[in-house]
């Protein structure tokens, strides 16, 4: 190891895994959970950037943080919660939320941690 190294932080890695996926220019572009280590502000900055980039390509994700779906032309929700994982619900973000259904729920879910957050704040 060189004493002049820098060590990354886990963002910074992937931020980096990111770049050189999109700098490959291939016609497809697979990332599992990209952004589980930014902080939520950075992700949404990604997740734009990441949007203008691969306009044209196919991009498949795997993510449980749902905010980034919102940046998706299709969504797939594998629910693993039967025997066989199996494609439980596909379309958009509306079209989810619209549909009522397991995803509308885990997005609302997710997104009551940070509105009780700020619900917390406005009370104190």
């Amino acid at each position: 190891v060189n004493a002049d190294a820098i060590e990354l932080s886990g963002g910074e890695k992937q931020k980096l895994a990111m770049a050189r996926a999109l700098y490959k220019d291939a016609p497809v572009i697979l990332l599992d959970e990209p952004t589980a280590a930014l902080d939520p502000l950075a992700e949404n900055e990604v997740y734009q950037k990441y949007a203008e980039l691969t306009k044209g390509k196919t991009g498949v994700y795997i993510s449980h943080r749902l905010a980034s779906t919102r940046f998706c032309d299709r969504i797939i929700l594998i629910d693993g919660a039967t025997d066989k994982d199996s494609i439980a619900e596909i379309g958009t973000h509306e079209e989810l939320m619209k549909l009522g259904g397991i995803y509308a729920h885990m997005f609302e879910t997710q997104a009551s941690y940070y509105k009780d957050g700020e619900e917390q704040k406005d009370g104190e």
